[in-house]
């Protein structure tokens, strides 16, 4: 197991995009606890600001409306993979940005120039300040927010895989219904005008339809150590 002053000599961050049920969250969550990195579930965020509007009144079908407000809530996020927070306003929003009605809504949210400015710039003050190295998941970390990062990698995996995981992680979901939400989701976050979902050119595709989570994980820990010896 790395030392402290092994990971804070090979400093790496690590950039983990895609879509929804590849495998994200899990994987950058347990690479990071295995390498001594921070974390940062991007995602979660715009859920949090998301969960803001919907509790404090504003139309979330108006930009108009997003964009003013996108400003007001103050969101903090705790890095530790063992155990990741998120708070707004100081109320703890790490159960309540998971409701249906959340994800529902999330997309437009997250669409709105504005809110994606406003988040960015969290997301890149938190990699910055992360001096041991940091793994950041989301869906243009590698393009948009950290387009300088030390290794990117991209998770794919088959409409059916992602729907089975989905569907497995919500009880009496249906498996269908999970799947077409799945694609109407891909196709709001690759359509949007600013920063979609894609993979940078310089990212590592890793398909983990035929995968099991336990060997996504070693995979993208060779990445990173092979990364780090090169450094």
């Amino acid at each position: 197991m790395s030392t402290a002053v092994e990971t804070a000599s090979s400093a790496v961050i690590v950039a983990i995009d895609g879509p929804s049920g590849t495998g994200k969250s899990s994987t950058s969550k347990a690479v990071a606890a295995k390498l001594g990195l921070s974390y940062l579930d991007t995602g979660a965020q715009y859920r949090a600001i998301t969960w803001w509007m919907l509790n404090n009144g504003i139309d979330v079908t108006s930009p108009a409306e997003i964009a003013t407000a996108a400003a007001k809530p103050v969101i903090i996020s705790g890095t530790d993979p063992t155990g990741p927070t998120i708070t707004v306003d100081g109320e703890d929003a790490s159960g309540p940005i998971r409701t249906q009605e959340v994800t529902s809504k999330v997309s437009a949210v997250s669409a709105v120039p504005e809110v994606r400015t406003i988040i960015t710039e969290l997301q890149r003050s938190i990699a910055s300040g992360a001096e041991g190295g940091i793994v950041v998941e989301g869906r243009d970390i590698g393009t948009t927010v950290l387009p300088d990062a030390d290794l990117k990698i991209f998770l794919t995996a088959s409409p059916e895989a992602r729907a089975a995981r989905r569907s497995g992680e919500v009880k009496g979901s249906d498996l269908a219904a999970t799947r077409e939400a799945l694609i109407k989701r891909d196709a709001a976050d690759s359509g949007r005008k600013t920063s979609p979902l894609a993979k940078a050119d310089d990212a590592v595709e890793v398909d983990t339809t035929e995968l099991t989570l336990q060997q996504v994980i070693e995979c993208v820990v060779t990445l990173v150590e092979e990364k780090r010896t090169a450094a």
